[in-house]
């Protein structure tokens, strides 16, 4: 491992370290200071943080903690109440049976603030549970059963847009550990006090493994799987999606959405700890021209776009999941520089920005690490890059948790002004969550002020549609406003709007079947156009019967 002053020294006189022309660049990047948000003796790993719907000030960190004398295995509950000023919270979860609780938590935060979490029990309860708090973590429930099969750690998200017909239910899914292997699934409508009954999503050929979940701008349900091979070390060759248009219901299900080379073993120039590349998933429910957009991240080697040592490799749907683009490489280090980057979490942040949280050597000895955020204003098209670590260190395995063991999994979420960052680190000698806030305003790129004020005309929604579809538009002064819709050949067949409009974002449905000829809405190409005064913007949609 690099002495940590050899470290600093070398990143000053460089300034930034250099990355490939045109496709993105790291930038020096005006942080505070890393710190611990619960320092404790005890080891705190797989970070996760997510922010209340209700109240940006609030935000609930979860991870693993573990300790060995005397024995234990439970979840962390960390909490901020003042926008991340303060942090307070406990190194267990009290809810009962404390003595049996098995790690491995998932957290939300539903529409009426409760703070909900589920983990894995310990014998005699195998399985699933669950428990809610309604004081930001200070008190909990005792469990409610979810499943009681072997199983993996459960992914949770909540629908918290009031316009969804599922407002506020909250969804979980999770891998059970029995042939198929399939991705399971459940629901709460009433903050985790009763949950439905499990259902199997899939029937895969190959195991699943490492199943995440979101919630589409309108209330979709959207999940991502690794499909992984059926003999050790499992290698994750393809990743597979499914989505729910009717709060899970019915389904929409693709085992292979497209192919991958995860990152599934250990790393030996780290003290063999062991990775993964399991995919997260994240969608785009701002009201920009991306609304809609569905982001998978996974970490992969030997397959472009990555290259021989791990890389970060993103794909991208603007149609649902119908279709996804080829993978595109986030980090920009040169290809194939032995440096690795690995454990990649994706969040999309008020702007519509991709911010990619992972860890990353590329400034230190490859023994060691530090974390970085790529970010992207243009769904990926670019990137800039920002190490946001103030120091690196030496990951170790967890003796006695397995092979390897050190957690894998690291998070981030944004508020109104800050992005915020969470991961572990073990530079105290044990490892803990470590974060920093990072400030909109220092991002290159982001211009609040241009993006609360330029009128905007977002892409419609669903897109092909075929029946009636939603179109969104920003208004930055008051004035006369046009949106008329026209065939290919110019011939103007609608206008949903044309009226004196204040300030604000505004969203119509366009509905062909109410339009006064209809015969003339042939299924084909459209362009819809915005007019406020003497600024125009025009959009394509597609119709289909």
């Amino acid at each position: 491992m690099r002495p940590l002053f050899l470290s600093f020294l070398l990143l000053f006189a460089s300034g930034f370290i250099s990355a490939q022309p045109l496709s993105g660049e790291n930038f020096p990047l005006n942080i505070g200071k890393n710190y611990r948000i619960y320092p404790s003796h005890v080891a705190q790993t797989e970070v996760f943080l997510v922010k209340s719907p209700i109240d940006q000030n609030v935000m609930f960190a979860g991870c693993n903690t573990i300790n060995f004398v005397p024995f234990f295995i439970s979840e962390g509950i960390y909490t901020t109440v003042n926008g991340g000023a303060t942090w307070q919270g406990n190194d267990t979860c009290t809810g009962e049976p404390i003595a049996f609780h098995g790690g491995d938590p998932g957290i939300t935060i539903d529409k009426n603030g409760t703070f909900i979490l589920t983990r894995l029990g310990r014998s005699p309860f195998i399985g699933l549970y669950s428990h809610y708090s309604y004081d930001h973590g200070e008190t909990w429930s005792s469990q409610k059963v979810i499943s009681t099969d072997d199983l993996e750690r459960a992914a949770l998200a909540t629908d918290a847009n009031p316009a969804s017909a599922y407002y506020g239910r909250t969804y979980a899914a999770w891998v059970k550990f029995a042939t198929p292997f399939p991705l399971m699934f459940t629901s709460t409508d009433n903050g985790a006090q009763t949950w439905a009954v499990q259902r199997q999503i899939n029937s895969p050929a190959n195991r699943s493994a490492g199943g995440d979940l979101t919630v589409g701008p309108n209330g979709e349900v959207y999940l991502c799987w690794a499909g992984v091979t059926d003999i050790s070390p499992f290698k994750e060759v393809m990743v597979g999606f499914a989505s729910s248009t009717n709060g899970g219901a019915d389904w929409q299900i693709k085992e292979n959405a497209f192919s991958v080379n995860g990152i599934t073993g250990i790393l030996a120039n780290k003290n063999n700890i062991r990775v993964n590349g399991l995919p997260s998933i994240a969608v785009d429910t701002t009201h920009g021209p991306r609304r809609g957009w569905i982001y998978i991240i996974t970490g992969q080697k030997d397959l472009a776009p990555a290259g021989s040592d791990p890389d970060i490799v993103m794909y991208r749907s603007a149609d649902g999941g119908t279709t996804w683009s080829p993978g595109i490489r986030v980090n920009h280090d040169a290809l194939n520089n032995g440096k690795t980057q690995y454990f990649p979490n994706i969040h999309i942040d008020k702007f519509g920005a991709v911010n990619v949280i992972f860890y990353d050597d590329r400034s230190t000895t490859n023994d060691s690490t530090g974390v970085f955020l790529a970010r992207s204003v243009d769904g990926g098209d670019t990137w800039k890059e920002y190490e946001i670590s103030d120091h690196h260190f030496e990951p170790l395995p967890i003796g006695g948790l397995g092979q390897g063991y050190q957690g894998d999994i690291i998070d981030l979420t944004s508020n109104d002004s800050k992005i915020w960052a969470v991961w572990m680190d073990n530079s105290t000698g044990t490892y803990q969550i470590w974060t920093v806030p990072i400030e909109f305003a220092n991002l290159d790129g982001v211009d609040e002020g241009q993006q609360a004020g330029s009128m905007l005309l977002a892409q419609n929604y669903p897109n092909p549609f075929s029946t009636k579809t939603r179109i969104g538009y920003r208004v930055p002064a008051s004035g006369q406003v046009s949106l008329k819709v026209f065939d290919m050949y110019g011939a103007l067949v609608a206008e949903p709007v044309n009226e004196y409009k204040s300030p604000g974002f505004y969203e119509v449905t366009f509905n062909p079947k109410e339009i006064q000829d209809q015969a003339q809405f042939k299924a084909g190409i459209y362009f819809y156009r915005l007019t406020l005064n003497d600024r125009v913007e025009t959009r394509r949609m597609i119709y289909f019967k």
